[in-house]
């Protein structure tokens, strides 16, 4: 029998890790399994230049290597059990597929409000189909738009539905501030005053008990007892991570795949994770392993995980240096590092809150993070300092 590795995850995660298992020097076949009838795309612009019309499908999807122009591709197809001892995946449809090695990059899923009242007008932004029926509702004349989450997904979709010329955009948070979980008090403030300005409501502090309404939702009950008029309601509360085909394979799956320093689930050397449903520790911060949702990850991990799989030799401690970036409105978020880290020690670093600003995140008196806030000038001097960050020695891990 050809010897073959098992990608389960079709995404730019699951691309990148068939790339890098080529570039690491594995010759034997590679089969793809991926839930969505697409080949990989790009997700970022879904919730910004698709929701807003200006980017067709086409630009999106990802130019794979010729190195992976022979792989095979199981698109429509979910993965739905494992048996890692056995080597084996089963598909929805019953296949079962035997491998030497597999990679786990099933990614995440939006998690989903579990309150009273209709379905029909609540949204995701997750996949293409998603952002397309989401178009389709905001561009109706008169739509009155609640988006439950101030994160970044949340504040990208009030953004693009302003531009889109919607009238009644608001966001309801239990936090006091917008993406004050990643970015703390100092930005949170900056940007509830610049979503403000440009026309979009918000109610913070308030959960949502539930919806009115009755084949469609006409209404957003808040946990104050108040209720917000909606014709579309945008979910954007966070991820789950499809682990559930893990199961009782003696995996930690708390919060994703939990791996070691070299990507290898359970320690097992034929089993890798990569992607957003990776749960890693980072040797260049405190090796506390975490999940990290961010555009640069599939690629670092993809690359480690490769050699884990293919050389002989395990490679060193993973220690990626994270970056992010969130266009909102007309101004852009820019991050290198870990920001989270140092949520408690946040110094200005140039400019002023009230415009342009770059933004420093200090633990235990290092900078572990820089956020830019602003046009091009702030991103590019943020971008200075990853060199700066780059350069900072990783802490000492046991492989």
């Amino acid at each position: 029998m050809n010897a073959r590795i098992v990608v389960a995850g079709a995404s730019m995660a699951g691309l990148r890790a068939a790339e890098q298992l080529r570039a690491a020097g594995w010759s034997g076949a590679i089969t793809l399994v991926g839930d969505e009838p697409h080949l990989p795309y790009n997700r970022p612009p879904l919730s910004k230049e698709v929701l807003a019309g200006k980017a067709p499908f086409e630009s999106l999807a990802f130019r794979p290597r010729a190195s992976v122009s022979d792989v095979e591709w199981r698109l429509g197809r979910t993965v739905v059990a494992a048996g890692l001892d056995e080597r084996t995946v089963r598909l929805d449809d019953g296949t079962e597929l035997s491998y030497d090695g597999l990679v786990v990059a099933t990614g995440m899923r939006p998690r989903r409000l579990n309150c009273p009242g209709p379905k029909a007008g609540r949204h995701t932004v997750r996949t293409l189909d998603d952002a397309q029926g989401l178009r389709e509702a905001l561009t109706r004349p008169g739509a009155r738009v609640v988006v439950v989450g101030a994160g970044f997904i949340g504040c990208e979709v009030a953004a693009t539905a302003v531009g889109l010329g919607v009238a009644e955009v608001t966001v309801v948070d239990p936090l006091p501030l917008p993406m004050a979980g990643p970015l703390g008090e100092l930005l949170g403030r900056a940007l509830l005053k610049r979503h403000e300005e440009r026309g979009v409501r918000f109610a913070l502090g308030a959960g949502v008990a539930g919806f009115t309404g009755g084949d469609r939702v006409t209404g957003v009950v808040l946990s104050d007892g108040s209720v917000l008029p909606a014709d579309v309601v945008v979910e954007s509360v966070g991820s789950v991570a499809n682990t559930e085909w893990l199961e009782g394979n003696g995996l930690d799956l708390t919060d994703g795949v939990l791996t070691d320093a070299c990507l290898r689930a359970g320690g097992r050397p034929d089993v890798v994770a990569v992607g957003d449903v990776a749960r890693f520790p980072n040797a260049r911060y405190d090796g506390v392993p975490r999940r990290v949702e961010h555009w640069c990850i599939p690629t670092d991990t993809a690359k480690h995980a490769a050699k884990t799989l293919v050389a002989d030799a395990a490679p060193g401690p993973f220690a990626p240096l994270p970056s992010f970036w969130s266009d909102q409105h007309d101004f852009r978020l820019q991050s290198f590092g870990a920001p989270v880290l140092g949520r408690q020690d946040v110094r200005v670093l140039d400019g002023d809150p009230e415009g342009d600003v770059l933004v420093g995140y200090h633990h235990d008196d290092r900078l572990v993070g820089v956020v830019a806030l602003g046009g091009q000038a702030v991103a590019a001097s943020a971008a200075r300092y990853r060199a700066e960050l780059l350069k900072q020695p990783a802490l000492t891990m046991t492989v």
